[in-house]
């Protein structure tokens, strides 16, 4: 048993109440440093931003930035993390109400719209991240793994969308499960994305209404008519 539990009913009560505002102050610190570091690496690139940058940007000293994440590399991981969870929580991705909510709707067509509606959210807030991560990682050993992390997580989230869809719908020409995820992976892949929205000049708009179009041609036997491209209240 450690010591805490051992505590009087005095002490036991005040303890929580210090331990919550020091996690608070954590927290916000992570968030600050965070904040920071996705700025510049964003902008000045992941090796031309030194711990000293984020710590000056942040407002915090060097030495606070290594006791919260002891590495560059994993101040980046926590920064793809939370720009691809749109938050701090640790909530998976398979867990979060919108994939949750994708899942059970009955229709495929709907299932699709959302799911697509999901990745573009998440697009909007990481898809300068995560190609400062694929740019590197040809390069660097610590955001190749990186990399290959997100890749494997992207694949096995689409995998589980391409399974409940084969529930409402048959795949596309004789497609395997595993195909269908790789051609799912392809097509809401952060590189297309940059490469139309962001070099192509595409509204974000227009590239939910193309993916939802190319992903029902592409990979189910449903009409290809446009989907809307509204996120689903």
């Amino acid at each position: 048993m450690s010591d805490r539990s051992q505590r009087g009913k005095r002490g036991a009560a005040k303890a929580p109440e210090r331990e919550d505002g020091r996690t608070a102050r954590a927290r916000v610190t992570k968030g600050r440093i965070i904040a920071a570091a996705t700025e510049l690496f964003t902008t000045a690139g992941y090796t031309g931003t030194s711990i000293g940058a984020i710590a000056a940007a942040a407002g915090v000293g060097e030495q606070t930035v290594y006791y919260a994440f002891g590495t560059k590399k994993a101040i980046l991981a926590a920064a793809l993390d939370q720009a691809v969870a749109g938050d701090d929580e640790p909530v998976p991705t398979l867990e979060r109400a919108w994939v949750r909510e994708a899942l059970a709707d009955p229709d495929p067509r709907s299932q699709i719209r959302r799911q697509i509606a999901g990745a573009g959210d998440i697009y909007l807030r990481a898809a300068a991240l995560l190609d400062v991560v694929r740019s590197a990682a040809t390069t660097d050993p610590d955001l190749a793994e990186i990399w290959a992390t997100n890749i494997q997580q992207r694949l096995t989230v689409q995998r589980v969308f391409i399974e409940e869809l084969t529930r409402k719908t048959p795949l596309a020409g004789g497609l395997t499960v595993g195909e269908a995820t790789d051609v799912a992976v392809a097509l809401l892949s952060p590189e297309t994305y940059n490469l139309l929205v962001r070099d192509r000049g595409w509204e974000h708009s227009r590239w939910q209404e193309w993916a939802a179009t190319a992903f029902t041609s592409l990979l189910t036997t449903l009409p290809a008519a446009p989907l809307p491209s509204s996120s689903p209240a």
